[in-house]
């Protein structure tokens, strides 16, 4: 128990702290030494590290990614990007344009996908613009993880929650429950930094931009978009998630007429050696029950199934996501919730606390470690000065989220829906 404690801590102390640049690795890399530690010295041995591997989710993620690659070889990220960056008129309909485009890309793709892919383009027309860049770097890493609440495909950690809830709820009940919540929390979010920023953002028509415009493959785009319509139908109509997003991403592999090595080469292998390695990591203290003895405290309230029951449980999901990051805290916490008065209200909650929780500080989530890293010296930003803002963003955003829930359930909507 006291070994992989041990380990635990110092995996996750290098992930979160310039330990990480001083051995000279990355995240995936240190994940995945941490992984190798536990299995040699944290008592799950080889055969308990593989088997704390969920195929089922890396199979998802790995789909995803996929059709994810073949937008991306298509340009039409780029172009969805350089229409809202370039005709937007003033700064502060960029920051809105920039955050209902970063959530809308984030609701059925994976976010972190949609940070890469985005950020070296909001820092270059930032830069020409002639604009501060940290309201847009919050802009888009805060909607990239909002618009992640929307589908149990928008990020890893929803994708975790759906494949434990095994359909209850299923993946359409889910979305009709949280898209006007992701809608009223973008809206939150853009209002905010606008105020936040107001003496900031220049008043008046922007400087002209004119970046090269991308020229999009209108069929591969086509094909691209059917096949996450593909996927998003049959996992409407009941397949399991991991075998929708395969299908999906097999057919398209198929006709896409594009030759795979190039587009497999853009699949982000290192995200997948990232969450699989946490899964051995994460099983190794779950095993030592740290984690499980915090939630028996606060089980007794978290049961009540009022709102002291609602703060204790969205609080322990936020603080332990901050703690440990979204994804590990989820692997945990997919324990508890069976055995709580009301599991299918008990999913909802885990997914859209622990995926907003990932606003409140720097490495609280992997979409913004990506879009701060990527933006280079402009996305220098210290882990207080961060906290400063990302307290204000998780607080309203929780706050909106699950006043919106509440009324849904007041209003018989949940009860419409089957849950």
């Amino acid at each position: 128990m006291t070994a992989a404690l041990v380990v635990f801590v110092v995996t996750y102390l290098v992930l979160a702290t310039p330990l990480l640049a001083t051995l000279g690795l990355d995240r995936p890399a240190a994940a995945l030494v941490g992984a190798v530690a536990m299995a040699a010295f944290g008592g799950l041995g080889l055969d308990g590290a593989l088997a704390a591997i969920d195929l089922h989710v890396i199979t998802l993620l790995l789909g995803v990614l996929l059709i994810a690659a073949y937008l991306i070889e298509a340009q039409f990220f780029r172009l969805a990007a350089y229409h809202v960056l370039t005709r937007t008129r003033s700064a502060r309909s960029l920051l809105w344009g920039l955050t209902f485009l970063a959530g809308g890309l984030s609701a059925l793709l994976v976010n972190d996908t949609v940070c890469v892919v985005l950020t070296p383009l909001v820092v270059a027309v930032v830069v020409e613009a002639r604009l501060p860049a940290l309201p847009y770097l919050l802009a888009l890493s805060a909607a990239s993880n909002i618009g992640g609440v929307v589908s149990f495909s928008g990020n890893p950690q929803n994708m975790l929650v759906g494949q434990a809830a095994a359909g209850h709820p299923g993946f359409a009940q889910y979305l009709a429950l949280t898209l006007p919540v992701g809608i009223v929390c973008l809206v939150g979010n853009a209002a905010l930094l606008v105020a936040l920023f107001r003496h900031q953002l220049p008043h008046g028509p922007l400087v002209e931009r004119a970046p090269p415009k991308p020229a999009i493959d209108r069929v591969l785009t086509a094909k691209a978009l059917a096949a996450l319509a593909l996927f998003a139908g049959l996992a409407i109509a009941g397949v399991a998630l991991a075998g929708a997003a395969m299908t999906a991403a097999a057919l398209l592999v198929v006709t896409a007429r594009v030759p795979p090595r190039r587009t497999l080469a853009t699949v982000d292998w290192p995200l997948l050696v990232f969450f699989a390695a946490l899964f051995v990591v994460v099983r190794g203290l779950a095993r030592t029950g740290a984690i499980d003895e915090i939630y028996q405290v606060l089980a007794p309230a978290i049961d009540r199934g009022d709102a002291l029951g609602l703060i204790a449980f969205v609080g322990l999901v936020v603080v332990g996501s901050n703690l440990v990051s979204n994804v590990p805290l989820v692997l945990i916490a997919v324990e508890w919730v069976p055995h709580m008065r009301d599991p299918q209200w008990g999913w909802v909650m885990l997914a859209v606390a622990s995926t907003l929780a990932g606003n409140l500080t720097l490495f609280g989530s992997v979409a913004n470690v990506i879009v701060f890293e990527s933006a280079g010296p402009r996305g220098e930003i210290g882990f207080l000065r961060f906290l400063r803002y990302g307290a204000l963003l998780t607080i309203v955003s929780l706050a909106l989220a699950f006043g919106v829930l509440e009324i849904e359930r007041a209003l018989g909507y949940g009860a419409l829906l089957g849950l």
